[in-house]
């Protein structure tokens, strides 16, 4: 009998699903309902994409060489729809034949001084940047914290910490911009790392470093013993 997926249990709605038990847990039939977002007046999205298919035999490279015209042909699909599964597949496939992009691993504060010298290293005003590192020491995501002026940034411990969570960080390196040249680290800059690294213990999140950047040289506060 036909149930709309609004009435089904919420651990079975795909994109529910999604957040409570991660992609891996979805379906092919799953993952295309979410994308085309409804069925039709007697059919859920997934009973929908699971008869689209069971068209190709399943096969989802089969399902990527269908038309626009060849997907509107299946009641519950229209142009938009086709558009959303056939541009889905595409950038499937675009990803496949992409390289595997390997993070950037750090093994000394250089590294990072190369990584982050052509993003502030030139700057006129400070910013705070943070680099997500993994169990390998491999860059996983860096971001912008704060932007300031000529002197100073605010760098929000709990921006930090939250970056860190999200992208599972097991480790931290903390980098900051001097406009003036200077590389000697302010008793700000030192009181700041200190807080970070009191923080980062209660979550089990090391910070590694704190790298100040001008535009050729660097400080660390690791090579200089201060952490």
């Amino acid at each position: 009998m036909y149930m709309p997926i609004n009435q089904w249990a919420e651990d079975d709605r795909p994109r529910e699903k999604f957040l409570l038990k991660g992609k891996i847990a979805l379906s092919d039939s799953e993952l295309l309902a979410i994308l085309i977002g409804s069925g039709s007046r007697n059919e859920s999205a997934v009973q929908l994409c699971q008869r689209i298919l069971a068209s190709t035999d399943n096969n989802l490279n089969q399902l990527g060489k269908l038309s626009i015209n060849q997907l509107i042909q299946f009641k519950g699909i229209g142009e938009a729809k086709a558009l959303s599964i056939a541009a889905a597949l595409e950038l499937g496939r675009r990803r496949k034949n992409e390289e595997v992009f390997e993070p950037e691993k750090i093994d000394s504060s250089k590294a990072v001084f190369h990584i982050m010298q052509p993003l502030i290293g030139e700057l006129p005003y400070e910013e705070f940047w943070v680099l997500c590192l993994n169990n390998s020491n491999k860059v996983i995501c860096k971001g912008q914290i704060s932007k300031g002026g000529i002197t100073g940034t605010v760098a929000d411990t709990r921006l930090i910490f939250k970056m860190a969570l999200e992208n599972f960080a097991t480790a931290l390196i903390l980098v900051h911009n001097h406009p003036s040249g200077k590389l000697q680290p302010s008793e700000a800059d030192k009181r700041i790392t200190q807080n970070f690294i009191k923080a980062g213990e209660i979550l089990e999140i090391n910070i590694l470093d704190h790298v100040i950047i001008t535009e050729s040289n660097y400080f660390s506060f690791a090579d200089e013993s201060l952490l």
